[in-house]
């Protein structure tokens, strides 16, 4: 049963808005791009496991993709956790091609690919330190020491998992995705202790899943931009022109003639996830290029937004659920 359904990771969702936000010659473009890419190949990779996860008994195992917990002050993210009445198993999943060697030495993972080496964090050492804290997490809260496992897990069927002869047991850690369902089917049947009831289990899933923190984060500040960095105004989903002009309540796009009633909606949402959530007057009418503050406050009331403040100094709040 999936009990935090998989979505769009905030980082992606802002860095998309900013790349679609910056001028093309902007000098963090080429930087905003490329994380862009490293992120989207990620999460691209995590979703390849929902196939071989669907042959899954939805009853006896709860999934949650994307899991953000706290243990005391650190928090620690996992790609996803499926937690059963005799262990919970922490996957971490890497979309990487070409030949990759675990080098247990160092604690390094090497890529070589098109004659490149490229080095990596070993993530043997990050599921390590996962189990660790999720962990003391179950203690935390109570319950009782259930086992944590771990897999890394491939996505890319095509690349080629090497290591040292003597690292024998990397096999029943780092697996290729098609080999996921069979693997977790393995060590059901290796764990013959049932740690958790019912009635515990269900408790444990619903606190795991109450505890949840989204992180949130600035992405201006990330690449040290601000506001005046970003190109202003509604954008053409046709052209992606910024050239657009309220006439009798409608949006029309200079360059090529679309007819938007609710631009100003996409384009508010970018204003939610590049500044913030919440919104004046003035600030409207400067993000969406509106010179006349009763279009504006037109605009505001049409969104039936929630509010403080009077006159000038009323502020609107923003909320975009994806």
């Amino acid at each position: 049963m999936i009990v935090k359904q998989r979505k769009v990771p905030l980082t992606i969702l802002k860095l998309r808005i900013l790349a679609r936000r910056l001028p093309s010659n902007h000098p963090k473009m080429s930087s905003i791009i490329n994380d862009l890419k490293k992120r989207e190949a990620g999460y691209k990779g995590e979703c390849s496991i929902d196939f071989p996860l669907s042959f899954l008994e939805p009853k006896s195992h709860f999934i949650f993709h994307d899991l953000r917990l706290q243990d005391q002050s650190r928090f620690f993210q996992m790609d996803t956790l499926i937690v059963t009445k005799k262990f919970a198993l922490i996957i971490e999943v890497k979309n990487i091609t070409g030949m990759i060697y675990f080098d247990h030495h160092f604690n390094q993972l090497i890529r070589t690919k098109d004659g490149v080496e490229s080095a990596f964090p070993d993530p043997l050492i990050q599921v390590s330190r996962q189990e660790s804290q999720l962990q003391n997490w179950f203690l935390e809260y109570g319950f009782p020491a259930l086992p944590i496992l771990s897999l890394i897990v491939i996505s890319n069927p095509q690349t080629i998992i090497r290591t040292s002869p003597e690292n024998r047991r990397l096999h029943d850690k780092v697996i290729h995705r098609d080999a996921l369902s069979a693997k977790i089917k393995q060590l059901e049947k290796s764990m013959t202790k049932t740690i958790l009831d019912d009635k515990t289990l269900k408790k444990a899933v619903r606190v795991i899943n109450k505890q949840h923190i989204e992180a949130d984060f600035s992405i201006l500040e990330r690449y040290k931009l601000t506001g005046s960095d970003l190109i202003k105004g509604m954008v053409c989903d046709n052209c992606n022109s910024h050239q657009l002009f309220r006439r009798q309540g409608t949006w029309i796009c200079n360059q090529c003639g679309l007819a938007s009633k609710d631009a100003h909606i996409q384009a508010l949402r970018d204003y939610f996830y590049l500044i913030g959530p919440t919104i004046t007057n003035r600030q409207l009418r400067d993000f969406l290029n509106i010179p006349s503050a009763s279009t504006a406050t037109r605009v505001l009331q049409s969104l039936n937004l929630t509010s403080s403040g009077v006159n000038k100094g009323r502020v609107y709040s923003l909320f975009f659920d994806e």
